[in-house]
């Protein structure tokens, strides 16, 4: 009898022992740090070399789900394959790519936040897990593991361009990105042909001083010069601006940016087309009030510039106010 006691004590310690003691080993907190070191270690490190981590089934729900984690992961999920048919996801993982990569500049780069991508053709289990029928799409995945509609990228009012999802990124990580455009070299080809063609003209009069006596090329050289420094172009194409940019939900190309801080390349000619156009206006008045033609030659000139100032001034100002909504001054239409 005493024998039975002893066997029936020693199994309920057994029971006890892994029911109760067993799990609170495997999670001590020390093993959950020692976890938790090598899972931010390994995406570090994946995260040095490609900026956007290609996840598959395993390491998302490793890396995403599973516990311990003290960071934030941004998921794009997208189809990328060619048979896929997905126009707007190619367009939207450059524009994430972007965003990951000005999230690594020294400034803005902390452990707290990563950024993943998960391609349906690669890993559709993760897709039906979520059930995502719609792609490219974008979700924030917490340290906390609560997952509500704010952190889902909505497409309402926003756009799948870097600046905005930035902000949204702010929002629900509360760490800044600052975006920085990938520099165009071959845009900065352009300005330094054209600055190398004035430089090279004006060495040319310099020699050849009887040419300087055209006071009406000189004035054209100087306008051009003016108009291509107040354009924009320079601080453009050191910003690495792109020349224009493609809506990824209807393909269709914007050269004229809708926010106040980015301007496109080819925002830069429309303005300096407007300026010129202007500058030109000023010239015919005034040519107009100083000519000694007659008076119907006078009335043409008069009558040109007064529309080119009209119309293009008109123009410049509907660009404000198409970037900036509460710019306040208006001048013929909208």
């Amino acid at each position: 009898m005493a024998e039975l006691w002893c066997l029936w004590h020693l199994l309920l310690t057994l029971v006890v022992a892994v029911v109760f003691i067993a799990p609170g080993v495997f999670t001590h907190p020390a093993h959950g740090k020692k976890v938790l070191a090598k899972k931010v270690s390994q995406l570090m490190s994946w995260t040095k070399r490609d900026r956007v981590i290609r996840m598959s089934e395993t390491m998302f729900y490793h890396f995403v789900f599973d516990a311990p984690k003290n960071y934030s992961v941004i998921v794009m999920f997208t189809a990328l394959h060619e048979f896929s048919s997905c126009v707007a996801c190619k367009y939207a993982a450059e524009e994430f790519q972007i965003l990951a990569n000005s999230y690594q500049h020294p400034d803005a780069f902390t452990t707290k936040v990563f950024f993943a991508m998960v391609d349906y053709n690669e890993s559709p289990e993760v897709f039906e897990a979520l059930q995502i029928t719609l792609v490219p799409n974008f979700f924030h995945f917490s340290a906390k593991w609560e997952l509500t509609t704010a952190d889902i990228y909505g497409l309402r009012g926003r756009d799948i361009v870097a600046d905005q999802m930035a902000e949204w990124v702010a929002e629900r990580t509360h760490v800044s990105v600052r975006i920085r455009q990938p520099t165009n070299y071959h845009g900065l080809l352009k300005p330094a042909i054209l600055l190398a063609l004035i430089g090279g003209l004006g060495y040319f009069l310099k020699w050849h001083r009887k040419s300087i006596s055209c006071s009406i090329l000189c004035e054209f050289l100087t306008l051009c010069f003016v108009i291509l420094m107040t354009s924009g172009q320079i601080w453009t194409y050191i910003r690495g601006e792109p020349y224009a940019q493609r809506d990824p939900r209807t393909g269709q190309k914007h050269y004229i940016s809708k926010f106040s801080h980015v301007q496109f390349a080819a925002e830069t000619y429309i303005i300096s087309l407007f300026n010129m156009c202007v500058t030109l206006g000023m010239l015919l008045l005034d040519k107009a009030t100083t000519s000694r033609t007659n008076v119907i030659k006078r009335k043409m000139m008069c009558l040109c510039g007064t529309c080119l100032v009209a119309i293009f001034f008109t123009w410049l100002l509907s660009l404000f106010r198409f970037k900036i909504p509460d710019y306040p001054y208006s001048f013929l239409f909208d």
